[in-house]
Formats: structure tokens, C-alpha cells, sequence
């Protein structure tokens, strides 16, 4: 089945119940939706859509604007997540690199889209989400005039459903072609990792672009409702969760982290939660147990990528307890099994497959990996080596089959001849009292080669000793892992979805330097 046909069969399931919310705004039962999509798919249609066609959707978190998705998926087309966070110029350079043909766009960005029309001639129609008088037809005005049944899809695994953008951490970023096959795979996973006694609520408070998204995508399949808020903020979370009884979240560990340092996290009921997902970032082990003992028994981990969405591996809520309640404290450093429909294996750097315990690069195969990478097929084949997928992930899985990732393959640091993986000494670091979250990374050094350096950013309020934490670092780990300089930042620079951007961090130190930031 395609998303399409699964949807419907939830919908005629659940039909009047709330599917789609904005907390303290709008909200639209399961027929809604189902309607509503439909008037997307047919006026899409009507514009000239055909399989393929690439159908932007420019908007933060929003029940119009989750339902623009969905109707996109309704009808053949391919959705193409352009980032919230997104400028003008980078707009316009996705709109281009992906060869956009329609854009769904929310009021709060009109002008970011004014003029896109005459800049990127791909386009054919730009649509305003959320309101009328902006500069283009309001969803309503364009959709609703349209009340043809949409074409029914010859539903195929191999259709393409997604281009994603990577996270352009690394250079320019690149499409990432996602099929029905992949998005069937990633909800069958979810759906039996994480399984409902009852219709869950999932808050979708992480932007919809990236793994909140698909989170809300495999819980709609549930007939769970989801709520929506337009930006993280944290105290707003903790209401929501006690106040709209909420059963599933997703968030990347940054903003666990600034929860966990709320003034008030104490003070809300978090009993209704049942998985509090988090990924995108490896996780503090001491700040793990710390919202263990505040959220409850409920958190869970997966592991994927853009070009393997989320659920490659699982850390289930019962490995979280019995790793705390038998001691086998590492096992929280874990990401988990591999997941039902994906082989997850440890490679070396010559393509040979190793075997338990040995150190290599992470690789996948299976539905949930990616058809490539869009127009660029030097890249694809850079991605790939004997049908497996190089994630750029160095770990090692152990002999009960769980998976630890050591650390990106590109941030490792050669200091003094030694490789240095900067996530163990950050593991470090991350428990110190004072520190709210860090970055490791190699900085040029005459003697070292590269110098281990890390950049911290305090908990608010406090005040960071630079010396403490190296004295720390070089009791647990030895003087060559230990970092020789500390800096404190006010703030560590992110990606939308959370994650620390060393290269951001790297190029305050690197400019002018022969080196790869």
C-alpha cells in the first residue's frame, strides 16, 4: 500500500477524531483531512502534476501545512522539504537544485517567496498555506474551487515519494531520493518497535522537515492525532505534555538538555507519555538516567540518516531499564538492535565486513536506504560500496547485537599520531555539572598536529572552570585524549533539528588553513 491508501484506511477508521492540531488553534478530524487532500491532489492535477513533479513545502510546524504533505503524497507528486530556517538566497537555491515545480508556502514567509516565480523558472504556481490577500491564491481560494476526485494512484514501491535535503554540514547539500518502498519499510519498523494499546498523541514540536516529521507520518497511521507547535520552546513542551495528555515525542537530545535545566522541569505531570524518542545526536549518559528519573521509563533511541531515515536501530524503553537496573550502564551508550527491515553491519576501510567487536564504519542495506542521491550520481556512488550504504558512522557491535556508534568517521582527530574520536572525551564533559552541551574538535597545532580542543556552552547561570574540565578529562580518559584548551561559548551553533554544526565551530579556527572544514 502507498501512504495514500493507508491513510484512507485509517481515516474511514477513525473519521470525526482529531488528526490534525494547532495547539490552542485550528484543528481538523481525520475526514477533514481526507477531504482535504483530496482537493490538493485534483487541484495539483489540474495545474499539470505528473509523477515526478517536485512539490516544495515551505512552512514551520502547522496543521495546513502537515495536511499540504499529505496531499502531495495523495497525489503522485514528490514532496521536497524545504527547510524553515531557510534565507531567501537558499530558498531560491533549493527551489533550483531540485528542480521545484509548485510551492506551498506559509504567510510568515511571504517574503522570502516574493518574486520566485521570475527567479526560478521551474515553478509553476506558488500557494499561501494558511491565509488569503498574500501574494499568491490562499489554499482554500486554489483548492477549494477544485472538487474533481483526485486520479487514483497506481501505487509501486519504486515510486519516488521524497527528496530530502542532507544537512549541508559537510559542502552544498544534496537530494536524497526517498521511495514508497522506504516510507513503508520506516512505518512498518516504527509501527512494530513502537506499538499502541490506543490512538496516540504525538507533539510534534521538532520541525517537520527532518524526523518529527516521520514520527508524525508513522503515528497519523495509527490514527494518532498530532499537535502542533510552530517553535521549540521548552516550557511550552512540558504544558503541552501534561495538558493535551501527550503519548509520543520525538526531540533531539540539545533540547532534552534544556529541558532537563528548566527551572520548572519538576513541576508538570509526564505520566501520559509513553516514548520519548530521541536521536539525531548521541546522548549523555548522565543526562540520559536524569530524564529517566524525570520523564519516566519511557525513553527510547533509533539511529538513521537522511539517506536511512530513523528507524536503523532501536534502543527500546526495556534496554533503557534493565541497562539502569543491572548495572550495564554502557548499554545506554548503544543505539540499539537493527531494526526488523534493515541489515546494519561494520565494515573496513578495504570493504571487507568485520565481525563482532571490530571497529569499522557502519553500513546498511535494505528498503529503508535511499535510490540515490538526485543528479549527482559520482556522490551515489561514492555513498555505496558491494550494495551497502557507508553512513560515515565508526562503531562496532557487540556480541549481543547492539550497535554503538564511536563517532563520525570525518571528525576524528590525529594529535600527536594518535587517532582521538571526540565523542568519548564530550561523553566526559557532558557530565560535568556546569556544562550544558560541548563540541570536541582538532584545531592546528605546531606539535600536535591537531590539538584537541573542546568548546562548551554553560548551563545558565553557572560559570565553567576551563581548567576543572581538562583536570576531569584527564583523570578518566589520559593526558593525550584530554583536551588542551577549553573555550566557553554563550552558544554552540545548530542545525535546525538540534545537531552541534562543528563544521561552524571548526571554521572559527581552521580559516586560512590547507584542511577539509
Amino acid at each position: 500500500m502507498g501512504l495514500a491508501s493507508s491513510f484512507d484506511a485509517i481515516a474511514m477508521e477513525y473519521g470525526d477524531a482529531p488528526c490534525l492540531s494547532d495547539y490552542g488553534g485550528a484543528s481538523f478530524s481525520f475526514s477533514e483531512v481526507k477531504g482535504l487532500t483530496d482537493k490538493i491532489a485534483s487541484a495539483l492535477h489540474a495545474s499539470g502534476l505528473r509523477e515526478g513533479s517536485k512539490v516544495a513545502v515551505y512552512s514551520p510546524n502547522c496543521a495546513l501545512g502537515f495536511a499540504a504533505i499529505l496531499g502531495v503524497f495523495r497525489s503522485g507528486g514528490v514532496w521536497t522539504p524545504i527547510n524553515a530556517k531557510f534565507s531567501r538566497d537558499e530558498v531560491v537555491s533549493a527551489a533550483r537544485q531540485f528542480d521545484v515545480d509548485w510551492l506551498f508556502y506559509h504567510s510568515s514567509f511571504k517574503d522570502e517567496i516574493a518574486g520566485l516565480l521570475e527567479i526560478v523558472p521551474s515553478i509553476r504556481g506558488v500557494i499561501c498555506i494558511d491565509r488569503r490577500g498574500t501574494n499568491a491564491p490562499s489554499l482554500e481560494e486554489w483548492a477549494g474551487a477544485n472538487d474533481k476526485k483526485p486520479p487514483a494512484l497506481q501505487e509501486k514501491g519504486t515510486r519516488l515519494a521524497m527528496l530530502a535535503a542532507t544537512g549541508g554540514t559537510t559542502g552544498t547539500p544534496k537530494g536524497v531520493c526517498l521511495t514508497e518502498r522506504c516510507f513503508n519499510a520506516m512505518t512498518a519498523s516504527y509501527h512494530t518497535l513502537m506499538p499502541v494499546q490506543h490512538r496516540p498523541t504525538h507533539l510534534v514540536a521538532a520541525p517537520m522537515t527532518h524526523a518529527a516529521g516521520f514520527t508524525a507520518i508513522a503515528t497519523v497511521l495509527q490514527g494518532g492525532e498530532q499537535v502542533f507547535m510552530p517553535q521549540v520552546d521548552v516550557e511550552q513542551i512540558m504544558q503541552l505534555i501534561e495538558s493535551r495528555d501527550v503519548t509520543h515525542i520525538f526531540l533531539p537530545p540539545t533540547v532534552i538538555y534544556m529541558m532537563l535545566a528548566h527551572p520548572r522541569v519538576a513541576d508538570f505531570d509526564y505520566s501520559s507519555l509513553e516514548y520519548f524518542l530521541y536521536a539525531a545526536a548521541p546522548m549523555s549518559e548522565a543526562k540520559l538516567r536524569q530524564a529517566m528519573a524525570i520523564f519516566g521509563p519511557v525513553m527510547t533511541q533509533c539511529f538513521g540518516q537522511v539517506e536511512a531515515p530513523m528507524m536503523c536501530t532501536y534502543l527500546s524503553k526495556q534496554d533503557h531499564r534493565r541497562a539502569v537496573e543491572t548495572g550495564q550502564l554502557h548499554r545506554l551508550s548503544s543505539c540499539g538492535k537493527p531494526g526488523p527491515f534493515i541489515d546494519v553491519s561494520i565494515m573496513s576501510d578495504n570493504g571487507e565486513l568485520l565481525g563482532n567487536n571490530e571497529q569499522g564504519e557502519i553500513v546498511l542495506r535494505g528498503d529503508l536506504v535511499m535510490d540515490g542521491y538526485y543528479n549527482d550520481p559520482d556522490a551515489t556512488a561514492k555513498a555505496e560500496q558491494n550494495g551497502w550504504l557507508l553512513t560515515g558512522d565508526i562503531g562496532h557491535i557487540d556480541d549481543d547485537g547492539f550497535v554503538y556508534i564511536v563517532d563520525r568517521k570525518k571528525d576524528m582527530i590525529i594529535s600527536g599520531g594518535f587517532n582521538v574520536f571526540p565523542k568519548e572525551i564530550e561523553d566526559v564533559i557532558w557530565t560535568h555539572p556546569s556544562v550544558q552541551d560541548c563540541a570536541v574538535i582538532g584545531i592546528p597545532d605546531e606539535k600536535w598536529g591537531e590539538a584537541v580542543t573542546a568548546v562548551v556552552e554553560a548551563v545558565e547561570g553557572e560559570i565553567v572552570d576551563s581548567d576543572e574540565v581538562i583536570s576531569m578529562c584527564k583523570e578518566k580518559l589520559g593526558s593525550v585524549k584530554a583536551p588542551k584548551t577549553v573555550h566557553v561559548w554563550e552558544q554552540l551553533p545548530r542545525s535546525p533539528v538540534g545537531k552541534v554544526l562543528k563544521k561552524e565551530i571548526r571554521r572559527k579556527f581552521w580559516r586560512g588553513e590547507d584542511r577539509l572544514i
